[in-house]
């Protein structure tokens, strides 16, 4: 079985140099349906913890990949990672590395996978980019607002195509929920719920012993490099999220985690993708650390509000939509005319049922009709081969992180904020200072 050469960064930097200012173009023959090993679209990962062993079994499910190369600072997950590669295939090509660096610069390389923690997203997505590389990228998109325009400015300038992980626009119950309210069914729009859990704080995690076979200055990278815990990056392969996510130097919180999702849905039902909030008001406990009530306000005078709520609610004029990951309910004239939340409770109907009726009798001749996706990663190798903006393009990643770390300043700060979406500047009550981070070493986004 011939497989893609797989240079190591040393031996082809030099050679490649020239070649990299020109976009990377995927030959047809890629695509056709009876695809040649050598043929195939070849990708590297880029981050192996618990979100990447899904997205990796997802790519290697899909006979139009051909995974080649695995990334991480741990030495356990990364040869792990190589050995579900290795198994899929039958072979032990897959290399394994713990410097991205030899998976972005490779020119045998067309796609990457990033599933690394926040703060190193918008470092190995412009490698990425810059070097020709198509990229999917987990949400949120990055770890401040300089480094989403940073992304958006290379991806447009190279022509890559890049997926945000942002992948309940691809469950039908959040498409069905926004085309609803895109059509005016439920009314004029007034407010959005959106709910999420608590903001990050500063790392406070006590030292640990340091053990062999992680490289934790390479995994703090351009964050600060904080003491050793086990809290941050638990060592090996295991099974749950780590919560270096609910500190600010490598994460957003619950805010940048599941904000990302919910706040990414109510901007694609307000038809806000790509634009955001025109001011930021913090609640009145806003120092606390289990603090609700964030809200963003956008232009046409829609307030969106951070609660202890249902995912994603819209309340219109006319009637009220509710939408989580399987749950969905459409209330008209105060009554519930659609609803599923539990099998348990609502016996006798389904999600499906219930999003599909829904969708039947109230958008049957709809004039907005959202971009309809299955599946988030089948819509990036399908954008991969026509060259169109996928599901979750990096504008609206980008967006949709903007207005997560917009709503962290009320809480961080305490600050109401005037904002420009389009110039994204303050116009009053920010500084400068917080739409970037002091990065460490060589890691820098200009």
């Amino acid at each position: 079985m011939k497989r893609p050469t797989i240079p190591t960064r040393r031996r082809f930097l030099k050679s490649a140099a020239a070649s990299f200012g020109f976009p990377f173009i995927l030959p047809t023959r890629i695509w056709c349906a009876e695809t040649a090993p050598s043929e195939k679209l070849v990708i590297g990962f880029v981050g192996m913890g618990v979100q990447s062993v899904g997205l990796l079994g997802r790519f290697l499910a899909d006979d139009r990949v051909q995974v080649v190369a695995v990334c991480d600072v741990d030495t356990i997950r990364c040869n792990n990672a190589k050995e579900t590669v290795d198994r899929k295939y039958g072979n032990t090509d897959c290399k394994a590395y713990n410097d991205f660096r030899e998976i972005t610069e490779n020119p045998a390389i067309n796609a990457v996978c990033i599933a690394t923690p926040d703060h190193w997203h918008a470092i190995v997505s412009l490698s990425a980019v810059n070097h020709g590389k198509d990229v999917y990228c987990e949400k949120p998109l990055t770890h401040n607002i300089h480094e989403a325009l940073a992304i958006t400015a290379a991806a447009r300038k190279s022509n890559r195509v890049l997926q945000t992980g942002s992948m309940q626009r691809s469950m039908q119950e959040f498409r069905v929920a926004c085309e609803l309210v895109r059509n005016g069914v439920i009314g004029k729009i007034s407010r959005v719920d959106t709910s999420f859990g608590d903001m990050a704080i500063p790392n406070a995690n006590p030292e640990e012993p340091m053990q062999t076979g992680l490289d934790w200055d390479r995994w703090c990278g351009p964050g600060p490099l904080a003491p050793y815990s086990s809290v941050l990056s638990p060592r090996g392969v295991h099974h749950h999220f780590p919560q270096w996510r609910m500190t600010r130097e490598y994460g957003g919180g619950m805010i940048c985690d599941w904000g990302a999702h919910h706040i990414d849905i109510a901007q694609w039902g307000l038809g806000m993708d790509e634009n955001g909030p025109v001011e930021v008001i913090p609640p009145s406990d806003w120092q606390s650390p289990k603090a609700r009530g964030a809200k963003l306000i956008y232009a046409n005078g829609i307030v969106l509000t951070h609660v202890n709520g249902r995912g994603a609610s819209f309340f219109g004029s006319d009637g009220e939509v509710h939408v989580n990951r399987g749950s969905f309910e459409l209330i008209l004239k105060g009554k519930s005319v659609h609803k599923f939340s539990k099998k348990e409770k609502d016996k006798g109907t389904s999600l499906q049922r219930e999003y599909t009726l829904a969708e039947r009798e109230n958008l049957s001749d709809a004039k907005v009709k959202l971009y309809k996706s299955s599946d988030q990663i089948k819509d990036f190798l399908d954008c991969v081969k026509s060259r169109q903006k996928p599901i979750c393009d990096v504008g609206i990643g980008a967006s949709s992180a903007i207005a997560c770390h917009l709503m962290n300043f009320a809480y961080y700060h305490g600050a109401k904020i005037k904002w420009n979406p389009t110039k994204h500047k303050f116009i009053s009550g920010g500084e400068d200072k917080w739409l970037t981070r002091e990065y460490r070493g060589e890691w820098k986004v200009a």
